[in-house]
């Protein structure tokens, strides 16, 4: 079994530092869509925030709340501009004594920029562990086998202009964490069980769990199928969190002032963000190549209405794309990708 870089492939690529492929992609989808494989995610970048102040100091500065998150819980914040636009996103762990975050690979030494910069006084000391620490993801309807976790569990997204009170002061997702016997944490999440652990120790746990390496391919195709958004793929500098999604997720919608917050509440209370996320089902594609990321979606007459994100050759779905459309657009509009005709799922 023969494992094929990202890099060697698009070597441009945000995931250059990960595996594409241990041989057949489309053989590793199936194993993630029926059954468990591990997906090495280790080129994303890791953050460790300790200090008694950490959870009070994250809390005033990002969209999620988090002073009232326990050790062994986890779950996923933002970091937006004073406009509201997303800056970060975060996924969450905290063990009592560090606060950990896992990001996008490349976005670690800019978040930490920012957080150094809104120290302060507060007795809190981030620093940039990524070279240390390995992100490993174990996906499938099995993957609760393996690692028997909680189910994650997400507060109702209250309607707008709901009564202060509403919405529970504790974080929107709440996702279960469990010690690992080599060191590190497993994170019950959207898509599966994340592993957050030492470097050295990744060839024990991996021989541990003893289930089938699956490159990220696999992993982006189950993503894009669960409609889940990545920073930089389905967003853009303009991106607000209720365009994808992350309202409820990520956003905790009663917790006071933070930077971004006014956005986030106006949009909510007029229930209308500009743009939505859309899964396309793209027909009529004469190459193996999917369209790139940015890919305008237009309409037949050609008018720009949004753009592409994430395509890919699913095993079930066949050549599909999450994009990030103008809310205008109805459900059964005729659009274009490149000459691919697309319609919204």
């Amino acid at each position: 079994m023969s494992a094929v870089p990202v890099a060697a492939l698009d070597p441009t690529s945000p995931d250059a530092g990960a595996i594409a492929h241990y041989g057949d992609p489309l053989r590793e989808q199936r194993t993630l869509a029926t059954a468990v494989g591990l997906v090495d995610r280790s080129h994303r970048g890791v953050l460790a925030v300790p200090g008694p102040d950490r959870l009070g100091w994250l809390h005033s500065l990002t969209s999620q709340y988090l002073e009232t998150l326990r050790p062994g819980q986890g779950t996923e914040t933002l970091v937006l501009s004073p406009h509201g636009h997303v800056e970060h996103h975060a996924m969450v762990t905290e063990d009592g004594a560090t606060t950990w975050l896992d990001v996008e690979p490349g976005t670690a030494p800019a978040l930490l920029d920012f957080l150094a910069r809104m120290r302060f006084l507060t007795r809190v000391e981030p620093a940039d562990v990524s070279a240390e620490w390995a992100l490993l993801s174990l996906v499938g309807p099995a993957a609760g086998e393996v690692l028997p976790l909680p189910e994650p569990r997400v507060l109702p997204v209250p309607g707008p202009k709901f009564p202060a009170g509403a919405v529970p002061h504790e974080p929107s997702a709440v996702y279960a964490v469990h010690e690992l016997p080599e060191g590190g944490w497993a994170r019950r999440g959207p898509l599966g069980v994340d592993l957050l652990v030492p470097r050295p120790a990744v060839a024990q746990l991996a021989a541990r769990l003893d289930v089938p390496w699956c490159g990220v391919w696999a992993y982006e195709a189950m993503r894009v199928a669960a409609r889940i958004p990545r920073l930089g793929f389905e967003t853009d500098h303009r991106t607000i969190p209720a365009e994808v999604g992350w309202i409820g997720r990520a956003v905790h919608l009663d917790k006071g002032c933070y930077r971004g917050q006014e956005t986030v509440a106006r949009v909510h209370n007029l229930g209308r963000p500009p743009r939505r996320l859309v899964l396309l089902h793209l027909d009529g594609i004469t190459t193996e190549e999917p369209p790139a990321r940015g890919t305008a979606v237009t309409t037949t007459d050609g008018r720009s209405v949004g753009f592409v994100g994430t395509a890919l050759r699913h095993v079930e779905l066949g050549m599909v794309a999450l994009a990030l459309v103008k809310r205008s657009v109805p459900d059964d509009a005729r659009l274009m990708v490149g000459e691919a005709a697309a319609a919204i799922d």
